[in-house]
């Protein structure tokens, strides 16, 4: 069996399609890792979803904030809606309330212990170690699957508050929870999230460095996977890899085949790019 950690496909079916050929997938016996952000702004979210969905065991999707942002338009959260259609035709599905209620069934993070490796769509605070931050994404995945989802996802957008604290409650706790998850690029040295920061590693402010450099990181001894960040591209440092190369903006599409005690092996195909200028100022949520 082989285990393939794959990065943001954002509704680039087709782009995920030629990768899985290139690896040979066989579902029968391999396993895809997603990093989140299946869907959002690529030319087919439905088909993504749909496929994704199909794959059953075969496939483990962490959520990222293009995910979340679908189940939020689906409650009639409208607060980052753009004029970009390319989630309607889930929203207007046969089968919408069975996609997005599977959707809501994915995890904010997946861990094997087996293979010594753990993936989550950004980033984690430098306070938590791998067995904190997985106990506290159970707090939002059980918000997530309950009967508080709709009003859950009518109040998750925000950058506040920006320290973590065992003291949270309520929907800051679960905000400052989903934030890292989904959103986090960089943090100060103390633990501080500068979610407003978005560029690649230079652009930020002063006092501001990536997730995964802050020195201490309670996570430091664990191999991390995430994606998120297109403008970082690919990268493997301090123990983590990025795995957005950008297939969206016409950069590449990234998967990492995964063994236990042996270094990931990079496979990569060049994507068509449906977002070829991106968006002034990049408003959406976290994107």
């Amino acid at each position: 069996m082989a285990v393939y950690a794959i990065g943001d496909v954002q509704g680039c079916y087709a782009d995920l399609q030629k990768l899985l050929a290139t690896i040979a997938f066989n579902p029968g016996k391999d396993r895809l890792w997603f990093a989140g952000d299946l869907v959002n702004r690529g030319p087919d979210s439905l088909a993504t979803l749909r496929f994704v969905k199909s794959l059953g065991k075969a496939a483990v999707t962490v959520l990222g904030n293009h995910d979340l942002h679908l189940l939020a338009l689906s409650q009639g959260n409208l607060k980052h809606k753009e004029n970009d259609p390319t989630l309607e035709p889930i929203l207007q599905a046969k089968d919408r309330v069975e996609l997005l209620n599977w959707l809501r069934q994915q995890p904010l993070m997946h861990v094997d212990r087996k293979l010594d490796y753990a993936l989550i769509h950004a980033g984690l605070p430098p306070q938590w170690d791998i067995d904190t931050a997985l106990e506290r994404a159970h707090e939002v995945e059980a918000v997530l699957r309950s009967e508080r989802y709709s009003h859950f996802v009518a109040q998750m957008y925000g950058n506040e508050p920006s320290y973590w604290s065992d003291q949270l409650r309520g929907i800051d706790r679960l905000r400052f929870i989903t934030n890292c998850f989904t959103r986090l690029r960089y943090c100060t040295r103390s633990g501080e999230l500068a979610l407003k920061e978005k560029g690649p590693p230079g652009s930020q402010r002063y006092g501001c460095m990536p997730w995964y450099e802050v020195p201490g990181r309670a996570s430091d001894s664990a191999r991390i996977l995430f994606g998120h960040w297109s403008t970082l591209g690919f990268r493997h440092a301090y123990n983590t890899w990025a795995l957005d190369s950008g297939c969206l903006w016409g950069g590449k599409l990234t998967a990492l085949k995964l063994e236990k005690n042996r270094q990931p092996k990079l496979i990569q195909v060049p994507c068509k790019g449906y977002r070829l200028k991106k968006i002034e100022a990049r408003t959406l949520w976290g994107l």
